[in-house]
């Protein structure tokens, strides 16, 4: 097959897997002049977001043939689908073609599962050695690695690869059982806690040299060498949202329960969406895309704001986010004895409840009252949004007449969505 036509059927095959980002990537430089794929320096066109992450990625999968039969995968086995395989030498060729012309900053690759778990992975990770060590590729690269190889084939991928990601696919064990029956989700989490072990060990080997360094050594001793990184920007996961019965709380919970196990750097949310020839299993309809919007932001919020799990949505309230208000506003509406906030007293955990005020404009309002109290027009300049804020708080020369207007405050969270990205 013509490398044009695979390339169109294998990046568009990529398209379904959400945790393909580089937060936290390492910044490389080029050696004298040498080497690709410098994460700075001149030259190179860099696009980040606000959140640091590198943005342009050449994103595709090694082949779409699999071995499993995932109900809701579109490149299942049973899939009656375009079929396409890159060898190694492709994909090598491809990143640097691409990295060349500038288009690219690096590499995310997937993979089904074609003759064995580990076959596939020793194909993965041979991209991403060829690119490291024959041509000095030094831009970002993220691998999804396979749950079921080798322990050793995951070690020698986070030698290569800025960040890993094993996909748990769905959020509970029942789930994953009635749509994938062929996937482990116990040999998932093993994976998780392997590579969480690898990063931690890197982590700490690089804490010592540090220390080493610092303090004077004899000029007879060599400097001790720099240890080896692994998998530098951590390891994420994807939950796929709506292809089955979990709820909200269910899907945050289980997003807990993997921050604090595994020390993942996300978890990223996908959307169902309904594929050709699908199972009866499946919903006939996907969720609105709205639902995977309130999931990241309530991830953000249990991340950066100091939110629980079940703060944010708990079985107890239906289990479900709201969609017409964003869940930070929402939980503030569940709860008016907390309100309104004196923004002069206030400690920061409680500030970050408040709707409107994110981790940055709570930073330069502590900074600011350091100074004087804080007024109502002090907000304009603090880039605070006052029409979501006001009605919450307690300023110098503010007080609220009455509770929130709840009706008044949804209507105008509903007309102007957009606006509701503030909050973050």
């Amino acid at each position: 097959m013509d490398l044009n036509a695979k390339l169109a059927i294998l990046a568009d095959a990529a398209k379904y897997d959400a945790s393909c980002a580089s937060s936290g990537g390492v910044k490389r430089d080029s050696v004298k002049g040498t080497g690709l794929g410098s994460n700075e320096g001149a030259g190179i066109c860099h696009s980040y977001a606000p959140d640091g992450r590198c943005i342009s990625l050449l994103k595709i999968l090694l082949t779409n043939f699999c071995q499993y039969d995932c109900l809701y995968c579109v490149n299942r086995a049973s899939s009656n689908v375009p079929r396409a395989r890159f060898t190694v030498d492709e994909v090598v060729q491809l990143t640097l073609d691409f990295y060349r012309r500038n288009c690219i900053e690096g590499l995310f690759l997937s993979s089904g599962i074609i003759r064995s778990p580990d076959y596939t992975m020793e194909q993965v990770v041979e991209v991403a050695r060829r690119l490291r060590e024959e041509h000095d590729f030094r831009g970002y690269i993220h691998l999804k690695t396979i749950p079921d190889a080798a322990p050793e084939l995951l070690q020698r991928a986070g030698r290569y690869a800025d960040r890993l990601s094993i996909n748990i696919e769905l959020p509970t064990e029942q789930g994953l059982a009635a749509l994938a029956p062929q996937k482990d989700g116990a040999a998932i989490k093993r994976s998780m806690a392997r590579l969480r072990v690898h990063i931690d060990d890197a982590k700490g080997e690089a804490a010592d040299a540090a220390r080493t360094s610092a303090v004077s050594l004899p000029q007879s001793r060599p400097t001790p060498a720099k240890p080896p990184q692994f998998a530098a920007a951590g390891q994420s996961t994807q939950m796929i949202v709506g292809a089955d019965a979990a709820d909200d709380a269910t899907i945050l919970a289980t997003s807990a329960q993997l921050y604090g196990s595994y020390r993942l750097q996300r978890v990223y949310y996908s959307a169902f969406s309904p594929i050709p020839d699908a199972s009866s299993s499946l919903p006939l309809q996907a969720p609105p895309l709205l639902r995977e919007h309130r999931l990241y932001q309530a991830d953000w919020l249990m991340r950066f704001y100091g939110f629980a799990a079940d703060e944010i949505a708990s079985p107890r309230s239906g289990g479900m986010l709201r969609l017409e208000v964003d869940p930070k506003l929402a939980w503030a509406l569940a709860h008016p004895e907390r309100f309104p906030v004196d923004l002069n007293r206030a400690p920061r955990e409680l500030l970050l409840r408040v709707p409107g005020l994110g981790v940055k404009a709570v930073d330069r309002l502590l900074l600011a009252r350091r100074g004087r109290r804080v007024r109502a027009e002090d907000l304009q300049r603090l880039h605070v949004p006052t029409r979501k804020v006001l009605p919450f708080v307690v300023l110098a020369d503010h007080k609220p007449a009455r509770a929130p207007d709840v009706q008044r405050i949804v209507a105008q969270s509903t007309a102007a969505p957009q606006q509701q990205a503030l909050l973050f």
